[in-house]
């Protein structure tokens, strides 16, 4: 549990004025509030040992991110356990980069409960990888920030999952889900949300991507990729290290199959700008509970 500083940080993420889009009356505004959880994304490096012990942990920009908040998450981390990383069958000491998202909640008083609710773990590196095993893109155009949202000041991240043929080209497209972290009225969130998502789907459609030469997957009928899409008023730089409003919108299922595992997880902390091949597991596997 943590007190008054960690209070009045959230009280202002998700009470003020530049969190809100809109206009509601008291009773809509409550109801807005139970969809609302405050949220923070960081991010670190982690060393595993051959037994897939937590060796180290050493967090990105600590100077930003308050100090009982990064307490918690370094005794968070230290205490997991991973699958040994093997390389030609043998376990050996390995370093991954990690994405965490922390959520408070049961606010009483002036005190709240912050836990670590999910991670992506990036493929364990490797200096002799060049990625011709991945997708890689060749144009993707950002999508132009849709007038109706910026004019109401909307914010949140459109997840695709994109197919892309033997040609490189998008076979389909369909935003999987629509995270806000601007809260207001049902209606105007649901509005957002649609103009969001229709502006991300139109702009992939005509993207383009190198598929893989080598590795396993070389020779797919088609690929799967999952792509962030941000949309906010402040960089990346900026938000790191702040709560602010997470409102995460419903998942839809894409109408190919996919080949991901149900149990996946971190699918909504993939960094901005990247590629992400789905159904691929690059990354080590957790074998504790987040926390």
């Amino acid at each position: 549990m943590m007190r008054s500083s960690l209070f009045l940080a959230l009280t202002l993420a998700l009470g003020g004025g530049a969190a809100c889009i809109g206009t509601a009356d008291a009773q809509t505004a409550r109801e807005v509030r139970k969809q609302t959880e405050a949220s923070m994304t960081l991010s670190g490096v982690i060393d595993i040992g051959r037994d897939g012990q937590v060796e180290g942990f050493q967090l990105d920009h600590r100077e930003k991110v308050a100090e009982d908040v990064a307490t918690m998450v370094d005794g968070t981390v230290k205490a997991w356990r991973f699958e040994p990383v093997l390389v030609d069958g043998q376990p050996v000491r390995a370093r991954t980069t990690v994405q965490l998202r922390l959520l408070a909640d049961n606010l009483a008083g002036n005190t709240m409960q912050v836990r670590v609710t999910d991670a992506n773990f990036d493929k364990v590196r490797d200096e002799n990888n060049l990625g011709s095993d991945d997708i890689r893109a060749l144009n993707m155009r950002p999508p132009v920030y849709p007038d109706k949202a910026a004019s109401i000041r909307g914010q949140g991240v459109v997840l695709l999952l994109v197919k892309i043929g033997r040609d490189g080209k998008v076979a389909d497209v369909i935003a999987e889900r629509t995270n806000l972290t601007s809260v207001g009225p049902g209606r105007t969130m649901d509005m957002l949300r649609d103009v969001l998502a229709k502006s991300s789907v139109k702009t992939a459609r005509n993207w383009t991507f190198k598929p893989p030469t080598t590795g396993k997957d070389k020779d797919a009928e088609f690929w799967t990729v999952r792509i962030p899409v941000h949309y906010a008023f402040d960089s990346k730089k900026e938000r790191y290290g702040r709560w602010s409003a997470y409102i995460p919108g419903p998942r839809q299922q894409a109408p190919w199959i996919t080949g991901e595992d149900e149990k996946a997880t971190g699918t909504d902390l993939l960094p901005e700008g990247g590629v992400y091949m789905v159904g691929r597991n690059d990354g080590p596997r957790l074998l504790t509970p987040l926390g």
